[in-house]
């Protein structure tokens, strides 16, 4: 309970900071780690299917992590917010 409350206030408190300092639609850049599994890359590379987005990915060094980039115009915070939270459903991830 606490902890998705403390997910609710980060989220808020990211969506108003987006609407302070940032003119909309514009680009955003998301980053995430993941393990390195193909299936969960995958996963995440389907969130954002349907938009105009650059994925860039980098192994770290041992190779049991993954670093995924993605560039893409975003129309709104509220956009913002939401694929954050399709993306969090991805085993593993962590968001940056």
């Amino acid at each position: 309970m606490n902890q998705e409350k403390n997910t609710a206030e980060f989220y808020e408190r990211l969506k108003k900071q987006l609407e302070e300092t940032t003119t909309w639609p514009s680009p955003y850049l998301f980053k995430f780690i993941v393990p390195a599994d193909l299936e969960k890359i995958a996963e995440i590379d389907s969130i954002f299917d349907a938009t105009d987005a650059e994925i860039n990915t980098r192994d770290s060094s041992k190779g049991t992590y993954t670093s995924v980039s993605i560039k893409v115009t975003m129309e709104s915070p509220d956009a913002v917010v939401e694929k954050y939270l399709e993306v969090s459903k991805v085993e593993g991830v962590i968001s940056l």
